[in-house]
């Protein structure tokens, strides 16, 4: 039996990421990586190291078997790795292109919610409180 290796959190509510999510889960075969929808209403900050709604919407985060959290492009390079596909974000560790992919995830991180034309990151996260006020 595999061990769970990594902790995805991932906004379920977004297109693309549903879409790469999906793309990872038919790749997990041995089922290393858990994948955790923090757009869900039962998203708990308290039971992943504390990664808030905020932070985990404003960019994408991932806790590894040892505890270690992970954010930005070092999510994506560790769970290609663990399905096996590690060889498509190895670029991303050399000096110089390492550092333009890094650069270019701040720009989509910044910019995810209006191009898939969702809601504001302030308007995500009041409605998140209102709906818990109401709960």
């Amino acid at each position: 039996m595999t061990q769970l290796k990594l902790t995805l959190l991932f906004d379920g509510g977004c297109p693309l990421c549903q879409r790469e999510i999906s793309f990872l889960r038919s790749r997990d075969r041995w089922n290393t990586i858990s994948f955790v929808d923090i757009d869900s209403p039962t998203y708990s900050p308290e039971l992943y190291r504390g990664i808030s709604y905020r932070e985990a919407m404003g960019r994408i985060h991932a806790i590894t078997d040892r505890g270690e959290i992970l954010k930005d492009v070092q999510v994506f390079r560790e769970a290609y790795q663990l399905v096996g596909l590690g060889w498509v974000y190895a670029p991303t560790t050399w000096p110089l292109i390492g550092n333009l992919i890094d650069e270019v995830y701040r720009l989509w991180a910044r910019w995810r919610l209006p191009f898939t034309r969702r809601p504001s990151l302030d308007q995500l996260c009041t409605s998140r409180k209102l709906a818990k006020k109401e709960t």
